[in-house]
């Protein structure tokens, strides 16, 4: 019978540099099915080793080997440091990863969209302006989609408010076409800023060594994309932009092309939900239903929100790694093949993804995903 020996003097100054339990370890040990003696020695039968595991027989070989078992031991104990940081940051991940509920929740206590509500919070400058007054305004700076259609620029125009007599308008295309003109400047504005944050994600990725400035950009981000073990990979595919004919699309279909209620009263272009007190009560909820559409002082701040959450839900994984796959493929950010990822936002699933595309294709939609916002827009031909 062959014996291998390794002694607790070797394995205890191990041990205390590494500050693991001696006692712990024998526990660990003795469940596995080694045989420890009362002497200094650990003995190992290597015939019942190599039946058990190949690894611990290489173990027992020198002390270099013991690591694998401390390592082993580590995962499986709770008597570590670590391991609880570590169930820590996987139980907040699993958090950011569940179902809607669970996720909706994590909204209303700002977890993920804090700056957000406060941007939307320190807007005081909100005027709702007639849709005679907007039209004119339009019109005295050549602001009209056939122009953006054919020169893919747009005028940089920010409403906070929409008018109240969309609704008023009787030619169907013309209140679309109002709507998209609305919107439109929105949504580029918001995706300009995740340009801008991805290229300097991408400048910090480039370098050896990052300064402090750097690092607390870093983790201010990877708070807001709701990326709790600070992985840039992650970080990557989630900071990135959302086709803005999809955008346009699915703000068409929440709102009603802006004549719904809860765009009126409070600028949810994209009907979000929320569980806590601050939202607005759709007019069909059932009596134990408990949800809310969530309300915003501006409409910037419902874009945002809106971007928001389709880079950090668990529901728009899928939407994610298919942009993340365009992206690799050095494509453009098809917004038919994204939105197929879009089942999970209403509950009438594959339903609902029919009629975004039917939105895209019968508007021409897609003839905006090229467009920029002056006067900006020339700053931002390095970040396509």
């Amino acid at each position: 019978m062959i014996q291998k020996q390794v002694t607790f003097l070797k394995i205890n100054k191990y041990f205390k540099k590494n500050k693991i339990s001696i006692l712990e370890i024998q526990k660990y040990l003795k469940k596995k099915g080694f045989n420890i003696s009362k002497k200094s020695n650990i003995n190992l039968d290597s015939v019942s080793i190599l039946s058990k595991t190949f690894l611990f027989s290489l173990v027992i070989i020198s002390i270099f080997f013991i690591s694998p078992i401390i390592f082993e031991f580590k995962k499986n104990s709770t008597f570590f440091t670590k391991d609880f940081e570590n169930k820590s940051k996987n139980n907040l991940n699993k958090l950011l990863e569940t179902k809607n509920l669970e996720s909706e929740e994590i909204l209303n206590k700002n977890f993920l969209f804090e700056d957000i509500l406060k941007f939307d919070e320190q807007t005081i400058d909100t005027v709702r302006l007639s849709a005679s007054t907007i039209e004119e305004l339009f019109k005295s700076t050549n602001y009209n989609l056939k122009d953006v259609r054919k020169n893919k620029l747009v005028k940089p125009i920010s409403l906070t408010l929409l008018p109240k007599e969309i609704k008023k308008i009787e030619n169907i295309k013309k209140r679309k076409d109002f709507f998209i003109q609305i919107i439109l400047p929105l949504i580029i504005k918001e995706n300009n800023n995740i340009k801008f944050d991805r290229k300097k994600l991408f400048s910090i990725l480039n370098k050896s060594k990052n300064t402090k400035s750097e690092k607390i950009w870093l983790d201010l981000k990877f708070k807001q994309y709701g990326v709790a073990n600070k992985d840039l990979s992650t970080l990557k595919i989630r900071m990135d932009e959302v086709p803005i004919s999809m955008a346009i699309a699915q703000a068409a279909k929440e709102t009603g092309w802006g004549t719904s209620r809860f765009a009126q009263e409070g600028n949810a272009l994209f009907g979000q939900w929320t569980w806590s007190g601050e939202g607005i009560t759709p007019a069909d909820a059932d009596g134990d239903s408990t949800h809310k559409v969530m309300k915003f002082k501006v409409l910037q701040a419902s874009v945002r929100a809106y971007q928001r959450n389709l880079n950090t839900h668990s529901s728009y994984k899928d939407f994610r790694s298919a942009r993340a796959e365009l992206r690799d493929e050095g494509k453009k950010l098809d917004s038919m093949i994204l939105s197929e990822h879009l089942d999970k936002y209403a509950e009438t699933g594959k339903e609902y993804v029919k009629i975004l595309q039917q939105i895209i294709r019968q508007n021409n939609l897609i003839d905006f995903d090229d467009a920029k916002l002056l006067p900006s827009s020339i700053d931002l031909e390095s970040l396509i």
